[in-house]
């Protein structure tokens, strides 16, 4: 063991306890790989502390050893940021112990959690207490609310209620140096200086560790309504969401896009799944929540009538009972899933103004199949704010491995389109390792001289997740 590597390694102990400071390959191996499998790396070690003054305690003696420190919490990332790099000089930083709700507020609407609790187990402990909290992910049950803060989650109901930085009061971070900041305030008006937190909502680790948050809370519905519809092309499903926000106002949640590609994938990789309406080229799964109204379900049925009428969708169907409407909701969150099992796939999380949204899948799957025949296009995501997951499949019958070689003349397509259309090439995935070079070629230069002289301010070492977001 070299002397280096021995100094770190007894001094993590020390912190944490040894059963907690993992540096056997088998024990390592889950942490050094992303959840798509295309990201891996190696390291040091991985380091599991309780509490923040461990995390804090860690950091510091990692600072004054100069080694890398790879925040990680459910290891659900879709672009690489909590993935160490392959030098084996990193350490990752695993908050998974961390699952402590520290406080739930009901008079205040808030919920003071740890950075390892997962998503599923805030919105449960709401629930317990007859509240909500909105924040939904297909990887809600493993994913952990200090990554959804550090990626800035979106998810299914940022319709209604935003996204992660909405949904945020406060936060707790250690700082680079060590030092701990308590900014765990659940105020809603605060405007005493710069609002530092937002700094490191969706940072990525790179700024700060978030240790734990203050959450927003909300009335839970006691009324539910989920249905899926089906149309004829993307600009249908665009004026239906005008029409339906018109006409539901804010109790629609939820407007989920998906191709007919996306929900046969689903469906083929999870037998069993629901068909409803087979044979269509475009969907859109909504959902309409209400507190105390018993009516809702007759208006939404009034509401795809009339929609009917004007020939904005083909045909719909509107969910019986939660099982039927939990099914439904399972054909949209098992397409990511389905598309891992298909194999390795050029992805994109994009956002458009809603306006430019048809016009861009129309343009760019024919400079795709264009470019590469055959290729197939998967697209499915959050229409109702803009969010598009845009994915490109090796043709069948090709290599999926090899065709990811194709990866930056598709990407080139794809963003000079998003960004032509004033959108963003990242809209809640952020950016890690695989969207890094895309950043420096769309970002101004003066806006990444800012980025970096914030990276510089915060972290002058550069051994908060080196290589990710910069």
């Amino acid at each position: 063991m070299m002397q280096g590597f021995a100094t770190v390694f007894e001094r993590l102990q020390q912190i944490v306890g040894g059963d907690h400071v993992l540096t056997r390959d088998a024990d390592v191996a889950p942490y050094v790989v992303d959840w798509r499998g295309r990201y891996r790396g190696s390291a040091r070690a991985v380091v599991q502390p309780a509490s923040t003054d461990q995390v804090a305690r860690v950091v510091r003696a990692c600072a004054e050893l100069a080694v890398p420190i790879v925040p990680q919490g459910g290891n659900t990332g879709m672009c690489g940021a909590a993935t160490p790099d392959r030098s084996g000089d990193e350490i990752v930083l695993s908050l998974a112990r961390m699952r402590a709700i520290r406080e739930l507020d009901a008079a205040n609407a808030t919920i003071t959690v740890e950075a390892g609790v997962t998503l599923a187990d805030v919105q449960q402990t709401a629930r317990d207490a007859g509240m909500l909290f909105p924040l939904s992910l297909a990887s809600e049950g493993s994913c952990t609310i200090g990554g959804n803060l550090s990626t800035n989650a979106g998810g299914t109901a940022v319709l209604r209620y935003g996204n992660a930085r909405e949904l945020v009061l406060g936060v707790e971070v250690v700082l680079a140096d060590g030092r701990v900041w308590n900014g765990l305030r659940g105020l809603r008006k605060d405007n005493s200086g710069y609002d530092l937190k937002q700094l490191f909502v969706g940072s990525e680790g790179t700024l700060g560790i978030v240790t734990a948050a203050v959450l927003k809370l909300f009335p839970a519905p006691t009324a539910r309504v989920t249905a899926l519809a089906a149309v004829a092309d993307v600009a249908h499903a665009v004026d239906l969401l005008r029409v339906i926000k018109h006409t539901l106002g804010d109790r629609l949640t939820g407007f989920e896009l998906i191709s007919g590609f996306a929900l046969y994938l689903s469906r083929k990789h999870h037998p069993g799944s629901p068909d409803p309406l087979p044979g269509h080229p475009w969907y859109v799964l909504l959902q309409v929540d209400d507190s105390g109204d018993v009516a809702l379900a007759d208006a939404v049925e009034r509401a795809l009538s009339h929609v009917a009428e004007d020939a904005l969708i083909v045909d719909a169907t509107i969910a019986q009972s939660q099982e039927q409407a939990d099914r439904l909701w399972s054909l949209r969150e098992n397409i990511s899933e389905a598309q891992r099992r298909e194999g390795q796939n050029v992805k994109h999380d994009i956002s458009l103004p809603i306006s430019a949204i048809a016009q861009f899948t129309r343009e760019a799957e024919n400079a795709i199949v264009a470019a590469f025949p055959g290729a197939r296009v998967v697209v499915f995501g959050h229409l109702g704010d803009g969010n598009l997951h845009y994915n490109v499949a090796a043709p069948e019958c090709v290599d999926a491995q090899q065709f990811l070689a194709n990866t930056p003349a598709i990407n080139r397509i794809v963003h000079d389109r998003v960004v032509a259309a004033g959108g963003s090439i990242s809209a809640e995935h952020g950016i890690g390792v695989l969207k890094r070079d895309e950043l420096a070629h769309y970002k101004t230069p003066l806006e990444l001289e800012l980025m970096r002289r914030i990276k510089s301010a915060l972290d002058p070492r550069g051994l908060l997740n080196p290589g990710k977001v910069l």
